[in-house]
């Protein structure tokens, strides 16, 4: 079921609120989760109800593997074993649904082996759902987490806001707030903030994100048929997909959020301006924030960090980008495109420790330096994306030599790119490069907790901080009517596909 439905928005949405505060309201709490968690498998069997025993079998392994880790205070000897077997079994699973074809197809083509390809559909929001879970072992390896209920421990995995795509939670974060009494008992702030970041987020989706995509989407089908781009007409594809990704994600981020808060649960943030980043190293702390968390505290740290000599610093950073690129997608493409965002990251690096020991005393005006840092990293940004989005390497190479300008730069295809292309480009530059985002305008009632600390801070205006008021009402109230008037038809958020 997609948030952006009729079926969730005008069903799905206010049965599940309605039972769920009624039974709070009961005082009871625990049929409250039970309902919430009921529902929220529902949820995710409205897609495809034949990978429901999938989620239910993988929830009842981790609270078995769980419940041993949680025991106990101490650490038993036998509790690394139990550990690896958890972890091994979550990528076992993960392995078998994502990358079985694509290690069959790579080993095929490299070795000339005849494996078969077995045609396997990927299960909805298994990477989200697996990553989860394995933090949870790993916390309750670390006695980081206490032993719930497995109702609790079902609900904390399938609450519906999260489980499609992200954010990827930590259990010492969510499941304390179902144990405060609170949370059961209907809340007009919450209500009202929910309502309005879910409206945002809506908004951003269905109007901004699939307003853009119609100019994204054939520029690459061109690329991918070996047709020839323009200048013009590659850069419009590219960035037109650049900011497709970001208000498709940002606003499941919100939307994610938004939802949460209206059951009285505050989520991480997961999304800050990541187009505002004035590095690859701020970038990677503003986008899918959950995520680069997950792969620092999990893989980054345990494989050394930076606690180690620069060179296995350095490699320890490609292997964690190598390995995030290869978690979003089974293709080569997304490999690339980790690598590359590997060495963007290991290149900032060099930069940071050459500028502090050699170039200190050269002085940049901050504003010039915060805006060339900006464009820099937004080009970069940009570059990696058309490995991201491209269904081949040669569609990408095709589109990267476009953007070269190797095809011709000044005709212009009024297929591919046009004034109109142009005007959206430009109202989504000004958005994301100058607008603030659900953290800063909500920051004075906590809409999200903080992934990176320091990260929410009020906007720079007065006018755009939010207030329960009737300005705010007709703000929220416009947001919902026009993404209403545009849902034409069902669109998937990009982040379903990882």
């Amino acid at each position: 079921m997609l948030f952006n439905s009729y079926e969730f928005l005008f069903a799905f949405l206010p049965a599940a609120l309605f039972c769920f505060f009624l039974l709070g309201r009961l005082e009871k709490p625990l049929a409250a989760v039970g309902f919430l968690s009921v529902a929220s498998l529902a949820f995710y069997a409205w897609w495809n109800p034949l990978y429901l025993p999938l989620l239910l079998g993988s929830i009842v392994f981790n609270y078995a593997v769980g419940r041993h880790l949680c025991k106990n205070p101490q650490q038993l000897a036998s509790d690394k074993a139990v550990l690896w077997l958890g972890i091994v079994g979550n990528l076992l699973l993960l392995g078998y649904f994502k990358y079985a074809g694509f290690f069959a197809i790579s080993a095929n083509s490299l070795f000339g082996t005849h494996l078969p390809i077995a045609q396997i559909v990927l299960p909805l929001g298994i990477s989200f759902f697996t990553f989860t879970q394995i933090a949870y072992l790993v916390d309750a390896y670390r006695k980081e987490v206490r032993e719930y209920s497995f109702v609790h421990y079902a609900l904390f995995v399938t609450f519906f806001p999260h489980l499609i795509a992200g954010p990827v939670l930590h259990h010492a974060e969510i499941m304390p707030q179902f144990g405060q009494p609170g949370t059961f008992r209907l809340n007009a702030e919450n209500f009202a903030i929910g309502l309005s970041i879910f409206a945002i987020g809506l908004f951003k989706k269905v109007v901004l994100a699939d307003g853009i995509a119609e100019f994204a989407t054939p520029v690459f089908a061109a690329a991918q048929q070996g047709q020839p781009l323009t200048f013009l007409a590659a850069w419009g594809g590219a960035l037109s997909y650049t900011f497709q990704l970001y208000f498709d994600f940002s606003g499941y981020s919100d939307m994610a959020i938004g939802l949460a808060r209206l059951f009285g649960i505050v989520f991480p943030a997961n999304f800050n301006s990541p187009y505002q980043a004035t590095s690859i190293i701020d970038f990677w702390r503003r986008w899918h924030m959950t995520l680069s968390r997950f792969l620092r505290d999990y893989l980054y740290i345990p494989l050394g960090g930076s606690r180690c000599s620069p060179i296995r610093c350095h490699a320890n950073l490609m292997a964690t980008m190598l390995l995030g690129g290869l978690w979003h997608g089974a293709g080569w493409t997304f490999v690339l495109w980790g690598g590359l965002h590997g060495l963007y990251l290991v290149i900032n690096h060099f930069w940071r420790a050459l500028r502090e020991r050699h170039l200190a005393a050269i002085r940049v005006p901050d504003m010039l330096g915060r805006w060339l840092g900006r464009l820099l990293t937004f080009l970069a940004v940009v570059v990696a994306w058309v490995f991201f989005r491209a269904e081949s390497m040669d569609a990408a190479l095709a589109i990267l030599r476009g953007m070269a300008g190797l095809n011709g730069v000044t005709k212009v295809d009024p297929n591919y790119f046009g004034i109109l292309e142009l005007k959206w480009l430009l109202s989504l530059f000004i958005i994301v490069w100058s607008l603030p985002n659900i953290q800063h305008i909500f920051y004075r009632y906590r809409p999200a907790l903080e992934t990176y600390p320091g990260e929410v801070s009020p906007p720079r205006q007065r006018w755009q901080i939010w207030q329960p008021d009737m300005k705010w009402a007709l703000v929220t109230a416009s947001l919902l009517m026009l993404a209403l008037i545009n849902i034409t038809h069902l669109s998937e958020f990009l982040y379903y596909q990882f």
